[in-house]
């Protein structure tokens, strides 16, 4: 089925009337939490381990959302940027991946296919809207392969396995069937997004899985017993239902050499290398039932080998009432997460910024969508986040980026999924409520 993409042939720009970061105080420690009704541009926030509540300290609620039409809203940005909209029509638009020549490619998960968009040479127009392949299982990540300006094939991470195409810098569309990379992979119920990225010397593909459940209920006890298991497997690997899940997963680039590359961390959705250091980073869901503000989602960086706590401990070792007393050796053996944000905001797509178009004091930081809670009182996410670096290294600090997705406590208009830099250097984002992307750029000093 052909799909109407609508292209905003005059650009409609928002100014944002908010006052610039510098002006603004960080929230810290309860003030951090907040929900919607706070977010605005320029705010910025600050949650550290010591600020978590303790288990059920409030209840925990079932608050649904109901997306509605975007009519005339606008996404609200700081000042000093402007945003436009890119294109509409699309059905649940998710990741975005940027080819070497600038196209577009957009996974729409639901319907099973990718589509490629291009602009024209001023980047703010659709000139070619085309399904490149379709027939997919709720493709999610995307990956071109080798690294660089001449990659030979895409890399499509579905549900249940991981597969590529043959491709050719410009192509519009698979000139071949998906070749199955590694199959297998864990599927069934729970979280099926899985992204993918590359290691910068190409050697090592890695794959993110979320887990099939909350918090491993019924998973009972592992092959062979607790003690084996432990001395044979990494920190923290799951097993039975759960066995390679709430993981980052490496392979070659052939699919073969598997293993577990980091383990305990619940749902890594957007997954990203940092340019400066090489190292991948996890955009990540955590865990529900403990309350309005626990467990707070978290952008980090993965280290090899690490354990992040899933399903017996969390931020650190901060045990889970759900599993007291079950695994005392790896209390420990929990790596603290960077930048903690607001529970329950379903932190997804990641990028970071290495274009021109930002002022300079942008490069190296990374952007995150939070598309929203589903089971918080006070409603949180529905925005992009952008988290501060220092010298490559967070801050802990994140920033309230691109707001106004909210209509109010009960109806949303947009739910931010990918992110990407475009090959001028505007911010690409995603929404998949009303279908749309929208092209963000800074205004000249």
């Amino acid at each position: 089925m052909k799909m109407h993409v609508s292209v905003m042939l005059t650009p409609v720009w928002l100014w944002a009337a908010c006052a610039g970061v510098q002006a603004e105080p960080v929230l810290q420690g309860k003030d951090a939490f907040g929900s919607w009704h706070a977010d605005k541009p320029g705010i910025v926030r600050l949650i550290r381990p010591q600020d978590l509540p303790k288990p059920g300290a409030s209840p925990s609620v079932a608050n649904s959302t109901r997306v509605v039409p975007r009519g005339g809203a606008m996404p609200l940005v700081p000042q000093g940027f402007r945003i436009e909209l890119l294109a509409e029509g699309l059905a649940g638009p998710r990741v975005l991946r940027i080819a070497p020549n600038g196209d577009i490619f957009v996974a729409e998960t639901g319907p099973g296919r990718i589509r490629v968009l291009r602009l024209d040479e001023d980047g703010t127009k659709l000139v070619t809207n085309q399904v490149y392949a379709s027939g997919l299982s709720r493709p999610f990540g995307m990956a071109f392969f080798p690294n660089g300006d001449n990659p030979q094939w895409l890399y499509v991470a579905n549900a249940g396995n991981v597969v590529r195409f043959p491709y050719r810098t410009g192509d519009v569309q698979a000139s071949a069937k998906p070749e199955i990379v590694v199959a297998n992979l864990a599927s069934g119920s729970g979280h099926s997004t899985r992204d993918i990225a590359f290691t910068p010397d190409g050697k090592r593909m890695l794959v993110s899985v979320g887990s099939a459940s909350n918090v491993a209920e019924g998973m009972g006890n592992p092959p062979g017993g607790l003690e084996a298991w432990s001395r044979a497997q990494a920190p923290g690997a799951s097993w039975g239902y759960e066995a390679e899940r709430a993981a980052v997963l490496a392979f070659s680039a052939d699919g073969k050499d598997r293993k577990l590359y980091a383990t305990g961390i619940r749902n890594c959705v957007g997954l990203a290398i940092q340019p400066q250091t090489g190292l991948p980073w996890c955009s990540t869901n955590e865990r529900d039932g403990l309350g309005d503000d626990l467990v707070p989602d978290y952008v980090t960086s993965v280290k090899e080998g690490a354990f992040y706590g899933w399903p017996w401990f969390y931020i650190g070792n901060n045990e889970d009432p759900r599993h007291a007393g079950a695994r005392p050796d790896l209390k420990d053996k929990v790596t603290v997460p960077d930048v903690l944000v607001q529970p329950h905001s379903a932190s997804l797509g990641m990028a970071f910024y290495q274009g021109t178009q930002f002022p300079a004091e942008y490069q190296g930081d990374a952007f995150a969508a939070e598309h929203g809670s589903w089971n918080r009182s006070k409603r949180t996410g529905y925005k992009v986040i952008r988290i501060r670096m220092k010298d490559g290294k967070p801050t802990g600090e994140y920033e309230d980026f691109v707001t106004g997705f909210v209509v109010n406590d009960s109806e949303v208009w947009g739910r931010p999924v990918g992110i990407a830099v475009a090959k001028d250097g505007a911010l690409l984002i995603s929404e998949d409520g009303n279908g749309t992307i929208w092209r963000m750029t800074s205004v000249p000093r």
